[in-house]
C-alpha cells in the first residue's frame, strides 16, 4: 500500500487523499477514494498494444482506459456506459526507462502548466492498484455534466494526416506552423487560441515533451464556435526515451530561418520561439510577455517536483533536464 502524503491531484501538504478542492475539479465531488477496488492489468490487451509500436515514444504504448465514478469509487466504465474519466497506467513496455513513473511525471507535469503558467489543461490525478502503482487519472473536458459529449477533432484529422496520406507516422508528419495555420482557418477568435497554442509550443519544448504530435492537439465545438481544446498528454519525455527536441519532425516550421544557436548546436533557441511567434501572426508585445515566463525555473514549479510522487532520482533528473532545457532557451545568438 502506497503511503501518500499529498494530494494526489493538486500536490498539496498534508492530505493523505483527494483534497476537497482537488476532488471537486476533478470528480464533481469531494470525497472520491484513491485506491482503486480491481487490478487494472486485468483490462490490458499486449497483443493490441505491440500492434501499435511502430515508433519509439511514450503515447504510443500507453493504454487508456475509460472510467466513471461510482459513489466514492473509481470504475472501469461497461460498454453501455458513457465515461467521464481516462485511466492511462504505467505502460507494460520494459524498454522504456523507469516506465513505472510515467503516470507520475505526466501528472507532475500537467500540475506545473496549470499552477504555474496558467495554462488551460484537463484536470488531472493520480489514483493507485492496490499494489500501490500509481495511475494517471484526467477527467474528459469534452463530457458536459448533463452527460452530453461536445464534438472534438484532433489536428491529424482537421489538417488530413492519415495512414493513407502521410504514412504509419502520420501524427509525426508535419511541423507546428501547420498547427496554427489550421487554427487560423477554423477559429473566429483565433489570436486567442494562437497564443495559447503558442505557449504550449513552448512549453513542451522548455519541459521535454518530445510528443507533443498532431493528436496531442484538439479543437472542440463550444456552442457555435470552434476553440483550442485544454492542454493534454503533456510529460517531459526525456526521463523516459532519447527522443528529438519536438514531436513533430518538421519542427517549428518548415520555412522559418534558424538563429545561428540552432544551426551550431541543433537546439533552438529563444530568437527561434521569437521568429515562429511573428510567422504565426503573434506581436512582439504578446510574444516576449509569454517567452519571459520561461527564462528561469520557477521556485513553485521545482516545489511541485519535490512533492510529486517520482522517485528522487527521477526528481533530480527532471530537474536536471528542465534546468538543461532553460539554458539552452537563454543562449544568445550572434
Amino acid at each position: 500500500m502506497i503511503e501518500i502524503k499529498n494530494c494526489p491531484s493538486s500536490l498539496v501538504e498534508g492530505f493523505d487523499t483527494y483534497s476537497p478542492k482537488s476532488a471537486k475539479l476533478l470528480f464533481g465531488k469531494t470525497k472520491v477514494n484513491p485506491i482503486l477496488r480491481f487490478d487494472i492489468d486485468e483490462f490490458r490487451n499486449v497483443g493490441e498494444i505491440a500492434d501499435a509500436m511502430h515508433r519509439i515514444s511514450v503515447s504510443g504504448v500507453q493504454e487508456k482506459f475509460p472510467a466513471i465514478i461510482n459513489a466514492d469509487a473509481i470504475n472501469i466504465a461497461g460498454d453501455n456506459e458513457r465515461s467521464t474519466h481516462i485511466l492511462k497506467p504505467a505502460p507494460w513496455d520494459k524498454t522504456l526507462r523507469d516506465r513505472k513513473m510515467i503516470p507520475s511525471n505526466e501528472h507532475l507535469t500537467m500540475q506545473i502548466a496549470s499552477q504555474v503558467y496558467g495554462i488551460q489543461t484537463a484536470a488531472n490525478g493520480l489514483c493507485f492498484t492496490p499494489k500501490g502503482q500509481s495511475v494517471y487519472i484526467t477527467r474528459r473536458f469534452d463530457i458536459l455534466p448533463d452527460g452530453s459529449k461536445l464534438p472534438m477533432e484532433d489536428f491529424s484529422s482537421i489538417i488530413g494526416k492519415n495512414e493513407q496520406t502521410a504514412g504509419l507516422q502520420f501524427k509525426y508528419n508535419g511541423c507546428y506552423e501547420d498547427i496554427a495555420k489550421a487554427i487560423r482557418a477554423n477559429v473566429a477568435a483565433w489570436m486567442v487560441d494562437m497564443e495559447r497554442f503558442f505557449e504550449l509550443v513552448v512549453f513542451n519544448y522548455i519541459y521535454a515533451n518530445g510528443d507533443a504530435h498532431l493528436k496531442n492537439f484538439s479543437l472542440m465545438l463550444d456552442g457555435q464556435d470552434y476553440r483550442l481544446a485544454p492542454a493534454y498528454d503533456l510529460i517531459n519525455t526525456s526521463l523516459h526515451v532519447n527522443g528529438d527536441d519536438f514531436g513533430l519532425d518538421g519542427g517549428l516550421s518548415s520555412d522559418i530561418e534558424k538563429s545561428d544557436v540552432y544551426d551550431r548546436t541543433g537546439h533552438p533557441c529563444r530568437l527561434d520561439f521569437e521568429r515562429f511567434g511573428y510567422k504565426i501572426g503573434l506581436v512582439k508585445k504578446r510574444i516576449d510577455r509569454i517567452l519571459n515566463k520561461y527564462i528561469g525555473f520557477p521556485e513553485e514549479a521545482k516545489r511541485l517536483v519535490d512533492h510529486s510522487f517520482l522517485t528522487e532520482k527521477l526528481k533530480r533528473n527532471y530537474v536536471r533536464i528542465v534546468s538543461e532545457r532553460i539554458s539552452r532557451f537563454n543562449r544568445v545568438s550572434e
